[in-house]
């Protein structure tokens, strides 16, 4: 991320030379599928995508340079049940969250584009920021409500130790903007929000000691700790097949990789509209 930085830096001084350029505001809304990708989706699957909407707020410094602010909000899950990795399928733990973002994003533009040019209406371009999220992973058993995995300390969390439900991260992807006419333009990103944190999906280090859990937290935060056994009372037959013995969640073992923080991804199609004016004339 900091060569990222250091090259968008050096495109805003370059651009500063542009003798012709065009500076203002746009504000526009999109539509947006959104996938996650972390310790309940290891394998890059796409076979959860949830719905998501936002709004942006852009101003253009010039052809080649802008900056815009973003708010967002969307729905993220995954199921160990599609894993193709034997040992995720039979630890078989599962998620949904809300995610809702804000952020800010230095944009570069490849090509110069000009709202009202006749033939630099449109062009791919980079972006790079920071954001804030804020998410609440829920799980349910069969045929139960959903509940919120935080207050039952999943990975043996002291009260008051839990992890935070907001959390900072990078904002970045690409983008390919083109104009309708000079006020409205479309805009489709692709945007990766990769989190500070590993706690978006309630699983990040070991299982840890079930009674010492269900001392602080209640009986009731047992059967989200290691689910397992709820697999195997369904299905005994994976388990002998792959010579796997349940119940997993031995205290100690690995729940999830702490050390990969987790991510989710927006496809979005956005229409803007713009409100700036050109500094100079353009006969294009």
């Amino acid at each position: 991320m900091k060569k990222i930085f250091l090259l968008f830096a050096c495109f805003a001084i370059l651009s500063q030379n542009c003798l012709k350029a065009q500076d203002g505001a746009e504000a526009g809304v999109w539509v947006a599928a959104v996938n996650y990708f972390g310790d309940l989706n290891t394998n890059l699957r796409l076979n959860r995508i949830g719905p998501a909407a936002g709004f942006g707020l852009r101003y253009n410094f010039n052809e080649r340079l802008g900056f815009k602010v973003s708010g967002n909000i969307g729905r993220v899950e995954a199921y160990d049940s599609d894993s193709p990795n034997l040992f995720e399928k039979a630890r078989n733990l599962s998620f949904r969250s809300v995610v809702a973002d804000v952020g800010g994003q230095l944009e570069f533009n490849f090509l110069p584009y000009i709202h009202g040019s006749k033939d630099k209406n449109w062009t791919p371009y980079l972006f790079a920021g920071l954001g804030v999220t804020h998410f609440n992973p829920k799980a349910k058993l069969d045929d139960g409500d959903w509940v919120a995995l935080r207050p039952l300390g999943t990975e043996g969390q002291f009260k008051g130790d839990e992890y935070y439900t907001v959390a900072g991260g990078w904002v970045y992807g690409a983008g390919f903007k083109i104009d309708l006419n000079y006020e409205w333009s479309i805009n489709i990103d692709l945007s990766a929000r990769r989190l500070f944190s590993d706690y978006l999906d309630d699983v990040s280090t070991a299982y840890p000691d079930p009674d010492e859990v269900s001392d602080l937290r209640g009986s009731e935060a047992l059967p989200f700790i290691d689910r397992s056994s709820e697999l195997f009372a369904k299905d005994p037959d994976f388990f002998t097949r792959n010579n796997i013995e349940p119940p997993i969640g031995t205290p100690g073992r690995q729940r999830g990789n702490s050390k990969s923080n987790d991510t989710y991804v927006y496809f979005g199609v956005g229409v803007y509209y713009y409100f700036g004016d050109l500094k100079c004339p353009y006969d294009e």
